[in-house]
């Protein structure tokens, strides 16, 4: 294989404030880049870094991708997450075992049930 999945790009009006929001959510460490960019350190085994990007344009539309995550305790996370700052989030899912919230500045990811 040639391809290393090495980061995710998320594009943000105010790059410090939503890493920084992540960063409570995820317990990951962010820094500033020598682009100008904010950059999530992922952990070992967490995946991909994540990189936020400034960008001038709103979110209009739901996300064409997110994020699943799946905790040990769901009800827990979600109660976390929303004290956090994060809303619940109506794009016709029904009444499913995951819940849909969204970041600060819209973006859509859910909570998955706990195995």
């Amino acid at each position: 294989m040639t391809l290393v999945f090495d980061e995710i790009c998320i594009d943000a009006h105010d790059i410090h404030a939503l890493a920084a929001w992540w960063s409570a959510v995820l317990g990951w460490a962010a820094e500033d880049t020598a682009d100008g960019d904010v950059l999530l350190s992922a952990p070992p085994g967490a995946g991909p870094n994540w990189l936020f990007i400034p960008v001038a344009d709103d979110k209009v539309v739901k996300n064409r991708i997110h994020f699943d995550f799946r905790p040990d305790d769901q009800a827990a996370e979600v109660d976390r997450v929303l004290a956090l700052g994060a809303r619940h989030v109506d794009i016709g899912q029904g009444d499913e075992t995951w819940v849909v919230l969204a970041d600060p500045e819209g973006n859509e990811f859910c909570i998955l049930a706990a195995d």
